[in-house]
């Protein structure tokens, strides 16, 4: 594959953080305009297009939340309030051709290095959200009411924006005619893990939507590594994944004599057994205020183990590389990486593995801000329209004020099967 999607290694001038969306020379009046021009073509009438302007400013403008009833309440009242009501509950209008305008807007500006993948919670006080329910949060480390949603967002080194979503619903929305009915879900929907969910949404991009093929990043500790690989690898899509050191794989690194071909081992044990290739390394991720990093960097070739019952997966044989992270004092805790893109040196993939931090970072400074949680409606259309509007107000957020990098979180607990 083409290197050019290759980030480059950059330093941005200033180091003052902003709590505001925008400065005062970089008002997204003109941005908002000529954005709009692109993603409301799809929409069949004038005043749907003209309601989805309205929407988009009332999200960028409106101190506090965002809802529907605040966003009216800017732009004409009472009246204004039923009328965007039906227009992102009750409307016919569809999500989709308006986030393909929007990912087709934000390749050559952003410019797009990986579509990264960032799973979301979204709190809720009741019941009657749709697919709300009871879940255990690995980051919060306790049970909590909310929503569950996975994003795939365009990102380059120096900012990032959500392209497409998709909703979790859990078994008991899926099985139950008046939760479907209530929420108007289609009949499409079944249940799907997470991974499953993540993995579609990626190769729709590529394939369905036609954009251009950039390498996949995600912190796969909280999914099913295997599973997307499986998917993501057989449609040609490469893929950077963040795993837990306890995801199976099998050596097959020629270095590795001791243990090439052996039964699977974790990947923690692997980058272990791989420390005799330890290399000093050093970037300067992207990022305003960013500094040179330093660490060390050891590498394995693997592949995929059988999967339980000895049946091979469609991917088994595929060559994957692990590759270990080392900065600092976590020399015996690593940051783990597994990939498909093998042809590449592990230390040029560096700066992509920092794009996870700049999506993090750019979902609660910018996405938040812009009401990406702030559906308060019980329609499944209802969410993804709100959801896809959310994602054009931060589109014109970040293109008018980019946002700096934080810290790497740290991995949560596995989905089964992992």
């Amino acid at each position: 594959m083409n290197a050019s999607w290759l980030p480059l290694i950059t330093v941005e001038k200033g180091n003052e953080k902003s709590h505001r969306l925008f400065t005062e020379t970089e008002a997204p009046d003109d941005l908002l305009r000529q954005i709009s021009r692109s993603l409301f073509v799809s929409l069949p009438r004038a005043d749907q297009r003209k309601k989805g302007v309205e929407y988009v400013r009332g999200l960028l403008e409106v101190p506090g939340r965002k809802s529907i009833r605040n966003i009216a309440s800017l732009i004409g009242g009472r009246a204004t309030d039923q009328s965007l009501h039906h227009f992102i509950s009750e409307s016919t209008w569809d999500w989709t051709p308006v986030r393909q305008a929007l990912a087709r807007y934000l390749v050559p500006r952003l410019p797009v290095e990986a579509w990264v993948v960032h799973s979301t919670v979204i709190r809720k006080a009741g019941q009657h959200s749709v697919g709300v329910d009871r879940r255990f949060v690995p980051a919060e480390g306790r049970v909590l009411n909310a929503q569950q949603a996975v994003g795939v967002w365009a990102a380059s080194g120096h900012r990032s924006s959500p392209v497409d979503w998709g909703l979790h619903l859990p078994q008991a929305w899926i099985d139950d005619r008046s939760l479907r009915s209530r929420a108007s879900i289609p009949d499409s929907a079944e249940v799907e893990t997470l991974s499953d969910r993540a993995a579609k949404l990626c190769v729709d991009l590529v394939t369905e939507w036609a954009m251009p093929v950039r390498p996949v990043v995600l912190d796969a500790c909280s999914l099913n590594a295997a599973r997307l690989f499986d998917r993501l690898g057989r449609k040609g899509v490469p893929l950077l994944a963040r795993v837990d050191p306890s995801v199976p794989l099998i050596v097959n690194d020629p270095a590795l004599t001791g243990h090439r071909g052996s039964a699977s081992m974790p990947a923690g044990e692997v980058i272990r057994a791989a420390s005799g290739t330890r290399q000093p390394v050093r970037w300067r991720p992207g990022g305003r205020g960013a500094g040179i990093r330093s660490g060390l960097l050891a590498s394995a070739a693997v592949k995929l183990p059988p999967e339980r019952g000895g049946r091979l997966r469609s991917g088994h044989g595929r060559r994957l590389a692990l590759i270990g992270l080392a900065e600092g004092r976590q020399q015996d805790a690593p940051q783990l990486w597994l990939t498909s893109l093998t042809d590449h040196q592990p230390a040029s993939l560096l700066t992509l593995f920092t794009l996870l931090d700049r999506v993090e970072y750019d979902y609660f400074e910018v996405a938040k801000s812009v009401g990406i949680e702030d559906y308060v409606g019980r329609s499944f259309d209802g969410w993804h329209r709100h959801m896809t509007l959310a994602s054009a107000a931060h589109a014109v957020a970040v293109l008018s004020s980019p946002g700096r990098v934080r810290n790497t979180p740290t991995c949560g607990a596995t989905e089964p099967g992992t």
